[in-house]
């Protein structure tokens, strides 16, 4: 009996219902030790081009906004306004008025005539707004500061409001989700308006992104709605390129290997240069291969290979090859002019010509009379020119013997396991460079080696949807590159869409960025990647960003106190803050600690 009575005794309404409501101060609300603050709108601009509430409701403070639309009868009102019109008239020909009567009635005179021509020429119809904001805070000092600040934020937009003292319990009602306008506010906040009118005031404006086959990023900071992308889709982005900006520690790299295994979930090939040997967990989680490159590794890539998918639509093979390496031996050699260069390219021509390679395509080409092979088949590493092939050819010459000593650590020095024929094959989904060994002078060679290799295989199917990831990229267009390693770069990220690709350029560096010709690079990258993610920066990498980005006063300050997970997204024309989300299992994966 005493169970069932306990039982009897709750009700839904009781579990959700406050402990206390405390409605003695005229100046607020207590409510189970939270305060509320009413405000009610009263005024606004007479005409607006833009959405009122945009930066209100996008704002990070705790409010609610209520709006209540009474429409009018149109046959009722343009006669009430049809009578005020013709008594107006009269008043304002024969009145006796002092001269600011006269004026107010003359404001209001052209105002009934104007809301009469819309409504009778125009169709448009009359409303009655009312507008109510509850402010929330668990201390009444903050409560004010926070009142006071939305104030100034609704004045800034021409809204004008007042506090609601002692209609605190009215306007707190107007806010609940139930409905209620009383009449002891209703006429303190009543405007009309016309429908054009209407447009201003709504309110569902926080961006939100849910392509239907995307990828989950994250949350809406604001709303919490899902964030999902699908950057491969050639209808909604002009490109599937990614930027990647952040701090150290403000999770980008975290991100990119969420990207990365959700990507790989999806059968996304993927190709990425790991110049801090960040990504050895996740490769070995999602059975990638990883190759090394460096002094005790033994796997090699010949940089004088030329593959069968490098073919341009422009050139040929050859000349292709040439105009990339030029870029390479920038790095190596250093500013090169002109006249060196022509030196440098007629030796590289001489030392393919000795491999039987030459201008004409089809020197490429041989048929293995062995096998019988009925179609040629194209040459392989082992028949292509190495660097000591190169060497020897510059030293021969008493020209080129100058350049042939700057080589000469890729021979027979420290860096002469740059000097041998590829000897692995590239048939993964998921392909990292770990250029770790390379040491920071010289990791800007493994850089270029690996962005050549994956371009020649990004290029080898149109029809493949796939992504090559380039961490620390401001080594490769900053001011320690080179103008054409810069613009190798750029052309990546300027024509990987064609190739069903994404370019990805990752770096915490921005002002390095932006340091080589005048930033035109950096801005170039930027400029061609549709979607760009921005953690947390230091102040001064924020005042380089501002350069080359729309930066809002506002954005620019919420970069700054991101927290670590949280971004602002650029994507296409939407700006939208995000915290990155990961499962438990996908964080065990992304840590090695279980595997796919």
């Amino acid at each position: 009996m005493y169970i069932n009575f306990l039982n009897g005794s709750l009700f839904n309404k009781d579990k959700i219902s406050p402990s206390y409501i405390n409605t003695l101060n005229p100046k607020y609300i207590e409510i189970d030790n939270s305060f509320y603050g009413g405000l009610i709108v009263v005024d606004y601009y007479r005409e607006y081009s833009e959405i009122i509430l945009k930066n209100i409701i996008n704002s990070n403070i705790n409010l609610t906004i209520s709006m209540f639309y009474e429409k009018q009868d149109t046959y009722k009102t343009i006669k009430d306004l049809t009578y005020y019109i013709g008594n107006s008239g009269v008043d304002l020909k024969y009145g006796k008025q002092n001269r600011e009567d006269i004026e107010i009635a003359a404001f209001s005179y052209n105002d009934a005539k104007y809301i009469r021509k819309e409504m009778q020429v125009n169709n448009q119809e009359l409303y009655y707004l009312y507008m109510y904001v509850t402010v929330f805070s668990t201390s009444e000092k903050e409560l004010e500061y926070t009142l006071n600040k939305v104030e100034g934020m609704f004045q800034s937009y021409g809204i004008v409001t007042k506090r609601a003292n002692f209609r605190q319990e009215q306007v707190y009602t107007a806010c609940l989700p139930v409905m209620e306008n009383t009449t002891e506010i209703k006429n303190a906040s009543k405007r009309n308006i016309l429908t054009d009118g209407l447009i201003a005031t709504y309110p569902f404006i926080s961006t939100s992104i849910f392509d239907e086959n995307g990828i989950l990023v994250g949350t809406n900071i604001y709303n919490d709605s899902l964030v999902l992308i699908d950057r491969f889709n050639k209808d909604k982005y002009k490109n599937a390129n990614m930027c990647i900006f952040g701090t150290s520690g403000a999770g980008k790299s975290f991100y990119t290997k969420l990207l990365i295994l959700r990507y790989r979930m999806m059968g996304i090939t993927q190709y990425v240069i790991d110049p801090e040997r960040e990504y050895h967990n996740i490769c070995s989680s999602l059975d990638g291969l990883l190759i090394k490159i460096g002094p005790s590794s033994k796997t090699f890539i010949n940089i004088l290979d030329i593959r069968e998918e490098s073919i341009e639509e422009e050139s040929g093979y050859l000349q292709t090859k040439i105009g990339k390496l030029k870029g390479f031996f920038k790095l190596v050699m250093g500013d090169i002019n002109e006249e060196e260069w022509s030196i440098l390219e007629e030796k590289l021509i001489e030392t393919y010509k000795q491999k039987g390679i030459t201008f004409d395509d089809n020197s490429l080409y041989y048929k293995d009379n062995e096998k019988f092979c009925i179609k040629p088949l194209f040459k392989n590493s082992m028949q292509m020119p190495i660097l000591k092939d190169l060497y020897e050819n510059l030293k021969k010459d008493s020209k080129s013997q100058k350049m042939s000593i700057k080589l000469r650590p890729f021979v027979n020095g420290s860096l002469s396991y740059l000097n041998n024929y590829t000897n692995i094959e590239i048939n993964n989904k998921l392909i990292i460079a770990d250029i770790y060994e390379l040491g920071e002078d010289n990791i800007s060679y493994g850089m270029w080696i690996f962005v050549e290799l994956f371009w020649d295989k990004i290029k080898k199917d149109r029809s493949e949807n796939k992504s090559i990831y380039m961490d620390e990229i401001w080594r490769l267009i900053g001011v320690t590159s080179n103008r054409d390693v810069a613009s190798f770069i750029y052309k990546i990220f300027k024509t990987i869409r064609k190739y069903g690709g994404s370019g990805v350029a990752i770096t915490q560096d921005i002002s390095d960025l932006f340091s080589l010709d005048n930033g035109n690079f950096g801005k170039s990258i930027l400029n061609n990647s549709s979607i760009k993610c921005f953690f947390s920066l230091e102040e001064e990498n924020i005042l380089t960003l501002e350069k080359y980005t729309k930066l809002s006063e506002k954005e620019k300050i919420e970069i700054k106190s991101l927290k670590k997970g949280e971004n602002l997204m650029f994507v296409a024309d939407n700006h939208i803050l995000t915290k990155v989300e990961a499962s438990k299992e996908e964080i065990e994966l992304i840590e090695g600690r279980c595997k796919i």
